[in-house]
């Protein structure tokens, strides 16, 4: 599963997964992405914070799911590999666990590639598509993946730059709807409800350099899993779901994190 060379990695303009990668302190960015994430800095220097909370949410509903049995895993804006990631926490658990991952940055392909290397008794391969082409990430994904038994359905921090107007809940639908029943949807999202001036100023910031950012509100978070089972504790504050599960990261209890996250059961 390949894509465009990393040749054709578009540095005009911030792309989240390198923006991501920058506030996680890694390399593999560019001035832009850079530029970008010190104007979000400016007007929220925790945002840092905001995105290992995100990562390490990601962590702890993988070794839930892993040890409630989920042996197959669909990561949708996987953004640029960085330990632990996905399979490794899986396949810590369970070995033989299958995991797709997904991006649209040529970047991330040439990472994936080199770094996600899994278990030799389950599978780990990357597809480039757009979360915005659910057809092909099925199609990819039915080559590693067997779409009759449950699958884990991950979109951290992702939705929040597929604005409504280009379907985000009919999209996620979508993806759903191939996947059968006791299948789980795993969401982080951010939200302007606890900082609205800054989040619009960073929704404004964003948009000018081409990015579009969609805070929603925590009603419009949990629209995304109407029809599923909410795992509890239901829809939080990221680093307050199960958070026996993991490490506290450092920072996360020294201000709002304004966002939501959920797990939810296809029934």
């Amino acid at each position: 599963m390949t894509g465009p060379h990393p040749a054709e990695i578009d540095t005009s303009k911030p792309h989240p997964a390198r923006m991501y990668d920058w506030y996680l302190g890694g390399k593999d960015n560019y001035p832009v992405d850079e530029a970008m994430g010190r104007q979000m800095l400016a007007l929220d220097p925790r945002v840092p914070v905001m995105a290992r909370v995100n990562r390490a949410f990601m962590h702890r509903s993988v070794t839930w799911l892993a040890r409630h049995g989920v042996r197959q895993f669909l990561d949708v804006g996987t953004g640029i590999p960085t330990e632990p990631n996905l399979h490794q926490v899986a396949q810590r658990i369970a070995p033989d666990a299958r995991v797709v991952y997904c991006d649209n940055d040529p970047i991330v392909l040439a990472h994936a590639e080199a770094l996600l290397r899994g278990t030799d008794e389950g599978a780990t391969q990357y597809l480039q598509a757009d979360v915005r082409d659910p057809d092909a990430i099925l199609e990819g994904a039915r080559k590693v993946l067997d779409l009759d038994r449950p699958v884990a359905l991950s979109l951290i921090a992702l939705l929040h730059f597929v604005p409504d107007e280009d379907g985000a809940h009919e999209l996620v639908g979508r993806l759903l709807s191939e996947l059968p029943s006791g299948s789980y949807l795993v969401m982080t999202h951010a939200t302007a409800d606890f900082t609205p001036e800054e989040s619009e100023a960073a929704a404004g910031k964003l948009r000018a350099a081409g990015v579009t950012l969609a805070l929603r509100s925590r009603e419009e978070f949990t629209r995304f899993f109407d029809g599923l089972e909410l795992v509890e504790p239901g829809v939080r504050v990221p680093h307050h779901w199960h958070p026996d599960l993991g490490d506290p990261v450092p920072g996360q209890d020294d201000g709002i994190i304004p966002g939501y996250g959920a797990v939810g059961r296809k029934p």
